[in-house]
């Protein structure tokens, strides 16, 4: 809940209200981040790492917590979970170093937030058809960001932003609408 700034203690938060939650003085947070970090670097100095992005994949320093699991998980082989990736895979990285491409340029959306221009930036109604079908699973996705980004979680009026979708989708359609 932090990063949405409703932390419910108080101490993530621009929000004044929740402010008033905490306690304890902004020096205390600050103090408690630099101790945990240093700390940190000297577990990492002990196992020979300098960057965290060293110690990713490393699965030889994990062991299981015997002690801290649930009597009903006592009996899971967790083993699998600590296999380095290049064992199962050789050509596996150990962290992800290739870049993914979700082909947001070709989404549905773009399309969308062109036509709904005038909602976006003047708040003028708009209404208009368009084709759908099952490969634009994420259809909304993008314009709801732009409504967010632009007008908060007060959104736009009812009806600002009327499409006539014809064509077939899935069963998430419009869920971030």
């Amino acid at each position: 809940k932090c990063h949405l700034n409703t932390c419910p203690v108080g101490i993530a938060t621009q929000d004044e209200e929740l402010r008033k939650k905490f306690a304890g003085q902004p020096e205390h947070v600050m103090n408690y981040f630099f101790l945990m970090a240093e700390e940190i670097r000297e577990i990492m100095a002990k196992l020979g790492y300098r960057k965290m992005e060293d110690m990713i994949g490393q699965t030889q320093h994990l062991e299981v917590n015997k002690r801290g699991l649930h009597y009903k998980s006592r009996g899971l082989d967790l083993s699998p979970l600590l296999t380095p990736a290049s064992e199962l895979n050789p050509t596996a990285g150990i962290r992800n170093l290739n870049t993914q491409y979700h082909g947001l340029d070709k989404a549905k959306d773009n399309v969308l937030i062109e036509k709904a221009m005038p909602s976006l930036e003047t708040g003028t109604p708009v209404e208009f058809d368009e084709e759908i079908n099952n490969l634009n699973r994420t259809c909304g996705t993008m314009l709801s960001y732009q409504i967010s980004k632009r007008y908060g979680k007060e959104g736009l009026p009812d009806d600002t932003i009327k499409i006539n979708f014809k064509g077939h989708a899935g069963q998430s359609f419009g869920f971030t609408l």
